[in-house]
């Protein structure tokens, strides 16, 4: 069976959904008989991240890097992440050969911008040459596919993502103030700018509004949004009961590549409102488990109507099994990309 080595500079303690769909693929991976290996922050001294100090970047150089592949001994290298792990890896298997993949997670330049005046092109740029350089680039909606290739990416490969069943799913009771005005419309995830929180916050909606998470921004939104319950980041049980207790699931993100979130809150019973951009397309479509509009406030009181079991059966539909299994395959059909090109070398020669 095969083995792999999974490179990422996003890990724990960051909760966030590359780390989440790292991990879940990574255990489903080991259910098969794959053996996974990490190399992670965790094995280096760290510096914090400038605006995102929860992220770690490492402080190591190439030839560490090189070692510890080497002793990982592994079939398969995928890199998950763009930051200095990921590009000290990525120049490693360069010079030694090794066929490797990459998964595009996050928007990056559309962060960026939303935080500095740098051109998209440049960011873009600078990814496109990353990325292009493995044997394969898994992204996991058929929206960031196009887009992706419309900007020069190669080699774009699916990898979907799974919602855990067990664990987001209708709980009794509740565990917000049994005086909060419902309905409650709520957001689930990182409080950051790029999120587009705001948006949501402004709304003129009725009953009550709740945000769950932490990030940069939550403290400033605490104090300008008083009427908004904050609660803070919650994990586990306690983080699909909250789910559980949201009549909608309000998803202003304009940036995000996917949103694990809204297949958890469906999961979970909850309908979603969105604006029609990637991910909500993708993931909400035509499924009639939420609404996708322009116009986000006229959503999210529409999406009151929608039926709470319909939302988990289009749910069910993602599972991390088949998101382990698209992985695996693409990690092999990478290696026979990759060992066709040495044989198309090799008879040029």
């Amino acid at each position: 069976m095969s083995s792999i080595l999974i490179v990422t500079d996003a890990w724990r303690p960051q909760i966030n959904g590359v780390v989440r769909s790292i991990e879940r693929t990574a255990e489903e991976l080991v259910a098969i008989g794959a053996r996974v290996e990490f190399l992670t922050p965790l094995a280096f001294l760290t510096l914090p991240c400038p605006t995102y100090p929860e992220i770690r970047l490492s402080l190591t150089h190439r030839g560490i890097v090189r070692r510890m592949m080497k002793e990982f001994d592994c079939e398969h290298l995928h890199i998950a992440t763009e930051g200095p792990l990921g590009f000290l890896a990525a120049s490693v298997a360069k010079k030694t050969g090794q066929p490797f993949t990459t998964s595009y997670h996050t928007r990056f330049p559309e962060y960026l911008s939303a935080r500095l005046p740098v051109p998209l092109s440049w960011s873009y740029s600078w990814l496109r040459s990353f990325h292009n350089a493995g044997c394969g680039c898994m992204v996991a909606t058929r929206s960031l596919e196009n887009d992706l290739r419309a900007r020069g990416f190669k080699n774009l490969m699916r990898w979907s993502r799974g919602v855990d069943e067990d664990l987001f799913k209708p709980y009794e009771g509740t565990v917000l103030p049994g005086d909060l005005p419902r309905p409650v419309f709520m957001y689930v995830g990182r409080v950051a700018v790029e999120k587009n929180i705001k948006a949501f916050l402004d709304l003129k909606l009725p009953g009550s509004k709740v945000v769950v998470g932490g990030g940069p921004q939550l403290e400033a939104l605490r104090r300008e949004y008083p009427d908004t319950l904050f609660t803070g980041a919650k994990v586990g049980e306690d983080l699909a009961r909250h789910y559980s207790d949201g009549d909608v699931f309000v998803f202003p993100s304009l940036t995000d590549t996917f949103g694990n979130v809204m297949l958890e809150a469906l999961a979970c019973g909850v309908p979603v409102a969105a604006f029609p951009v990637m991910g909500p397309v993708d993931v909400i479509g035509d499924t009639g488990a939420g609404v996708l509009s322009e116009n986000l406030q006229e959503a999210a009181v529409a999406a009151l109507d929608i039926p709470r079991d319909h939302c988990r059966k289009i749910a069910m539909n993602y599972t991390w099994a088949a998101s382990a299994q698209q992985f695996l395959e693409n990690c092999i059909a990478a290696r026979d990309i990759h060992n066709g090109l040495v044989n198309e070398t090799k008879a040029a020669e």
